[in-house]
């Protein structure tokens, strides 16, 4: 497999980057007020923070998923 070639898990990793961004920069927004002291987000902004676990789910999973296919293809070459 060469550089250019996508692995098996690379655009779950993407997305989990792009998701866990979105998350962080929601988490900052809405923390931001509570420091400058105005008026809060309402609840269901603080919803959009969560978006940070499930980013650093989806990239753990693109990685998981590139080992195992990894592993699978180094015991495919290493067998008769």
């Amino acid at each position: 497999m060469n550089a250019e070639t996508p692995a098996t898990g690379d655009l779950l990793v993407r997305i989990g980057a792009i998701v866990f961004l979105v998350g962080a920069v929601a988490t900052l927004a809405t923390v931001a007020p509570l420091f400058l002291g105005t008026a809060r987000f309402p609840a269901p902004a603080y919803f959009v923070c969560m978006l940070m676990g499930l980013g650093f789910a989806l990239a753990a999973a693109g990685l998981l998923r590139s080992a195992a296919a990894q592993r699978a293809a180094a015991r495919a070459e290493s067998s008769p």
